[in-house]
């Protein structure tokens, strides 16, 4: 189960503190793992609307993974 409150947590910094073209966002489609920036997921998306936070594979910053579906990141 994805913690929205984390994801929206990392959205919400990257997106007002860092520099959101810096993060990489992998989703889930159709069975295979895309990659894309942060800002082009939130307009693929429509803000969720199209692709939920619970197809959200990972989150990474550079070569920092931020957050995983995967594995625990303490």
């Amino acid at each position: 189960m994805v913690r929205k409150g984390i994801v929206a947590e990392i959205f919400s910094k990257a997106m007002y503190s860092d520099k959101p073209q810096s993060h990489i966002v992998g989703y889930i489609d159709r069975g295979k793992t895309k990659e894309t920036t942060l800002e082009e997921f939130l307009k693929l998306s429509e803000n969720f609307e199209l692709i939920p936070a619970t197809r959200i594979a990972y989150i990474k910053k550079e070569n920092n993974i931020l957050y995983s579906k995967i594995y625990k990141i303490s």
